[in-house]
């Protein structure tokens, strides 16, 4: 398999597409392809981006080609056994599911105030109304995962799985913004942030050379 990703620093579906093939268990290589750049264009029109109408991220297994992350992340269940991903309980699953498509197809006042920016730390920003009521829903979702789900492990169902791996941005924009939040929160936080797999993405991140400058002003 191969999975087209776009920076580390601030592809956060990419993020979500990497940690899928990681909790997958099954070999991978990656292409990383620097968005926004000066032959992004160009790369946007190479076979490798061709199905997804150049946007990352992009699976590629042999002749199967899957991009947009949540359909990724559900390929590999199939692959691997749902289970690796989701709750054995029927309830627990069901929450999970749902948290994973809210995020999905939600929260846009955050993610355009706050894009995910790795290597950035920002004090004393100012966020609009919705982008705080964005925050407080998913503040709100993660305490009752943690609370209904969470005593297995330090994750929002115990174990490490698909709402971690779909939620695992949106702690790196609160830690790079500055969000205050509750002490289970950062708990939550810390176990994502000090996971194996996100210090690798992290240190990944770090060590590129790229910017894009419309991330980097964002709340300068």
């Amino acid at each position: 398999m191969k999975l087209v990703i776009g920076n580390k620093n601030y592809s956060s579906w990419s993020l979500r597409a990497w940690l899928a093939c990681k909790q997958s268990g099954l070999s991978f290589d990656e292409i990383v392809v620097p968005l926004f750049g000066s032959d992004w264009e160009e790369h946007q029109r190479q076979d490798n981006l061709q199905p997804s109408h150049g946007k990352v991220p992009v699976l590629w297994d042999g002749e199967a080609v899957v991009w947009d992350s949540i359909a990724i992340m559900e390929y590999l269940a199939d692959k691997v056994g749902r289970d690796r991903f989701w709750p054995k309980d029927e309830v627990a699953r069901g929450t999970a599911r749902a948290m994973v498509a809210e995020m999905h197809s939600s929260y846009l006042a955050l993610r355009s105030e706050c894009p995910m920016n790795i290597r950035k730390r920002i004090t004393g920003g100012s966020f609009s109304e919705d982008c705080k009521q964005d925050i407080i829903r998913i503040l709100g979702l993660w305490a009752e995962a943690r609370s209904r789900y969470g005593s297995g492990g330090p994750f929002l169902f115990g174990a490490f799985g698909a709402a971690d791996i779909f939620y695992a941005p949106v702690v790196s924009r609160l830690l790079t913004y500055g969000v205050a939040v509750p002490g289970f929160a950062e708990g939550y936080m810390q176990a994502v942030w000090e996971h194996d797999w996100m210090q690798e993405w992290i240190a990944a991140a770090e060590d590129e050379e790229w910017t894009i400058q419309q991330y980097d002003r964002a709340q300068a």
